[in-house]
């Protein structure tokens, strides 16, 4: 279990990154889901023990991160958003030398890891290419690999699937779907279909606080016969965001449809339509910034 309680990071010049963030996050993917600038990397650079929060406190089991970050680091796994490689390096060389960094320093029981985690993450057959010649996706999965050396109790990816195309952030989906079954993964997007593929658990931050947690089946369920959706023309846009409570706008076929939410028929040609992750992020976002 890790445990953050009153967690506030105020960066130079006064600019509050996390301003009192409570989670408690058990085995098994967990979603932190929120906009750019939120404060997502922030937190999570915070549990990676990469900085010391300004004040509050985070437990993973019996360590105290804050005061003890090198016992936290002995059973962590991270892949931050931007991960630097040596390029030219082979993958099977790079993880090999970033296995010797973690301490695994027999040669035999690197051999066995190495070769694990590159069949693990499907890049065996390219385990003699140089990195700098991998896609998007298989440097994440690289990623993943260096993350999981030494078996960690806590992993952190951080934005793992941004600029990826379909096909890979699937195959990379899967991936960290089998690391999550027995371990804390933490899972820091803005996307909002890696959360509502992947966890059971997730929370929403905005502007360094966290506005909404729980499953994603029941926070749909608050918004359940609550979503209306309307096509409608560019120019009248912005009447019906005067008019309504609209959380979303989409193209369709090149023409806006938009969302809101209203407890009754808001009629005007509204129908009906089944809440999802989407829109309960829009509404939340929309309801935190309204009360800030």
């Amino acid at each position: 279990m890790l445990s953050i309680k009153n967690l506030s990071h105020v960066y130079r010049g006064g600019v509050r990154a996390l301003n009192s963030v409570n989670l408690d996050i058990p085995a098994g993917m967990f979603g932190l889901l929120g906009p750019n600038g939120a404060g997502k990397s922030t937190l999570m650079r915070s549990i990676a023990t990469l900085q010391t929060p300004t004040s509050g406190s985070i437990t993973f089991n019996n360590i105290d991160v804050i005061k003890e970050p090198e016992k936290l680091r002995q059973v962590l796994g991270y892949l931050p958003q931007d991960f630097g490689v040596y390029p030219r390096v082979s993958a099977y060389d790079m993880l090999d030398h970033m296995a010797v960094l973690k301490g695994v320093t027999r040669a035999g029981e690197r051999r066995e890891t190495v070769e694990a985690l590159l069949n693990q993450v499907n890049l065996w057959n390219v385990r003699k290419k140089a990195i700098a010649g991998f896609s998007g996706g298989m440097r994440q999965r690289f990623g993943i690999a260096q993350a999981l050396i030494g078996r960690p109790a806590l992993l952190i990816v951080d934005e793992p699937t941004a600029g990826l195309d379909p096909e890979e952030r699937n195959r990379f989906l899967n991936l960290l779907s089998e690391v999550g079954e027995q371990i804390v993964v933490i899972l820091s997007t803005h996307i909002v279909e890696d959360v509502s593929d992947l966890c059971p658990r997730m929370a929403i931050i905005a502007d360094g606080r966290i506005v909404g947690t729980g499953a994603p089946a029941e926070l749909m369920q608050t918004l359940h016969g609550r979503v209306w959706k309307k096509t409608v023309t560019k120019a009248s846009l912005e009447t019906y965001r005067q008019k309504y409570n609209v959380i979303s706008t989409r193209l369709v076929g090149g023409q806006p449809v938009i969302h809101i939410v209203s407890d009754g028929d808001p009629g005007e040609g509204f129908m009906p339509v089944d809440a999802n992750l989407e829109d309960v992020y829009f509404s939340t976002l929309i309801s935190a910034r309204k009360a800030a």
